[in-house]
Order: C-alpha cells, then structure tokens, then sequence
C-alpha cells in the first residue's frame, strides 16, 4: 500500500458514482470502499464550503456534474502523478464507461469551470487549456454569466 492507503501502482481504476459533492468532487465506490474524488485540472466555482459564499455558477457546475455522472454511472479514473491531495481526495481524471467522456475536459469545455494547473498533475493541460479557450470565445456557460478579470 502506498501513501494514504491506495495501492502504489493503481494508474487506472474502474468505479461507480456515488454521489456528487459538487461540481469538481464526487465519491465513488472503488474497490469495495467510498472515495472522494478531485477532478483534475479543472475548478468550478464553490458551493460547499460553509465559509465561502456561493460562487457565481456554482449551483449551475454541481447540477452538470450530477447530469453528467448520476448515481451508479460507471466511470474510470486514471490518475497522474500524484495519487492524492492534501485533503486525502484521490485526484483523477474522470471518463463515463458508457461512451468515453471525459468529464475533467468537458466542464472545461461547457463552461462550467475554469483550468486549475497544479504541477506535477500536468498530462492534460494542453487539451485544458484549449477546451477552457474555446468555451471563453464563445461566452459559455460562467464566461457570459460572471464577470472575470
């Protein structure tokens, strides 16, 4: 077993949605146990947390997400180089068994939240960074509905 409790050499693993928490974390049943999960690369504005206020479209990221991935959706995760954060939450990018979404860059995308680059987690940020572009020109989602510096 590695750090936290995973094993060292899980690189893919198969789950089922359990729920979602918001619109970058969701809990996932992986090997017989209950995981939070942090979508790599990708923040979406705060709903959640009781000492900030609702971020403008916030409401809007967590209900995606729980359209994109409702209960029971089975999902793959595929990890980078770190296997957690600093809150314990496994960090995975995230696609639905079904038809192979790839729901990290989809928010993105949508327009639904915005490119968060931690390095070493970096395998995606080329992909990130042009979904991110093509939702801001075209004023998806919180690029038309919350102003942004």
């Amino acid at each position: 077993m590695g750090a936290c409790g995973t094993s060292s050499n899980l690189q893919t693993g198969d789950a089922r949605v359990v729920r979602v928490v918001d619109g970058d974390t969701i809990v996932v049943s992986l090997s017989g146990r209950d995981e939070h999960v942090r979508l790599i690369g990708v923040d979406t504005p705060e709903t959640v947390d009781p000492r900030r206020p609702v971020g403008c479209y916030g409401a809007e990221a967590s209900w995606h997400t729980k359209t994109l991935l409702p209960v029971g959706t089975a999902v793959r995760l595929e990890r980078d180089v770190e296997a957690r954060d600093r809150y314990g939450r496994l960090l995975a990018y995230v696609f639905r068994r079904s038809d192979g979404m790839f729901i990290n860059e989809a928010l993105l995308r949508d327009g639904y939240g915005q490119l968060l680059t931690i390095p070493p987690n970096v395998a995606q940020v080329r992909r990130f960074r042009a979904a991110q572009a093509s939702a801001r020109r075209s004023g998806a989602g919180l690029w038309s509905a919350c102003s942004h510096q």
